[in-house]
């Protein structure tokens, strides 16, 4: 039996398993909230454990987020969570921690510099270019409008 890719397309929706948006977008904004409120926590920490400004407290508290989605990716259950929670573990700090980390882990095999080196990188050059792209048009921005940035 040969199929053609449209009559494929087709076969495979009729035994896709159908998807609440509504639930999937509940799942998201819960754990992308939880994963906030223990990012809060973890500086309210900082600042009244270490009596640090809530400036001060920014780095380590982004530091602990990061450490914290990397041992959850090697025990393998921030992929568990991300499953079910779907967007929700994209939280950009945890998510772009995991998403390098999951590479790591991936092509371990393949040697410290060309299998984790060059894969885990991949994923952060195209998220480093992006952000210095978008800060060189909203610096550019700035010029034009002449608007003064603090």
């Amino acid at each position: 039996m040969t199929m053609s890719p449209k009559e494929y397309q087709n076969y495979a929706k009729q035994r896709e398993p159908s998807r609440s948006i509504l639930a999937n977008c509940v799942r998201a904004f819960l754990i992308g909230g939880l994963i906030c409120i223990v990012g809060q926590a973890i500086s309210e920490v900082f600042i009244y454990g270490f009596h640090m400004s809530r400036q001060a407290a920014g780095n380590p508290t982004v530091a602990v987020l990061i450490l914290i989605s990397v041992i959850l990716t090697c025990l393998g259950v921030y992929d568990k969570i991300a499953q079910w929670a779907g967007a929700g573990t994209a939280v950009p700090v945890t998510g772009f921690a995991n998403s390098m980390c999951s590479a790591a882990l991936e092509h371990r095999a393949e040697g410290l510099v060309l299998g984790v080196g060059a894969n885990m990188f991949k994923l952060a050059g195209s998220v480093i270019v992006f952000g210095v792209v978008a800060a060189f048009f909203v610096g550019l921005v700035y010029l034009i409008f002449g608007i003064e940035g603090h």
